[in-house]
């Protein structure tokens, strides 16, 4: 029996606050459906070599609100991508705001969340980097 991975589906509470964030991590909007009689937008996301469909974050928001927004959204797991380098990344992240809950000081992984409280695990792409400071002895903050 053939499966095909489609997307991953996350609610949001602030679509362009959420948006914001993943095009931090370097996505890009590959499609909109606003669907008026359903009161809610879709919005897929993409890595800029990846637009085909087959690595979307499908972002959902209900225009009418979202009461369990934003709780501790673990229970559906995490989100993963990997990136050209680790720390650059978590940088990047760390100087737009992004608090980095689990640094990465292995070279090789992070956990961040969007603003929505989604999981986002960060991994080095190939070989991990050599261990380095500030990452080396940053502490964990919160929970991923």
């Amino acid at each position: 029996m053939k499966i095909e991975y489609l997307h991953t589906m996350v609610r949001v509470l602030d679509l362009e606050k959420s948006k914001a964030f993943y095009e931090l991590l370097g996505l890009k909007e590959r499609n909109r459906i606003e669907n008026e009689k359903g009161r809610f937008t879709l919005v897929f996301m993409c890595p800029p070599d990846q637009d085909d469909g087959t690595a979307d974050v499908e972002l959902t928001w209900n225009w009418d609100g979202d009461s369990g927004l934003p709780s501790d959204s673990r229970h559906f797991g995490h989100l993963a991508y990997r990136v050209e380098n680790i720390y650059e990344m978590c940088q990047h992240l760390m100087d737009n705001g992004v608090t980095i809950n689990r640094p990465p000081r292995d070279g090789h992984m992070a956990f961040v969340r969007s603003p929505d409280n989604i999981s986002v695990e960060l991994l080095q792409m190939g070989e991990s980097l050599p261990i380095q400071e500030p990452w080396a002895s940053m502490e964990n903050t919160g929970s991923w």
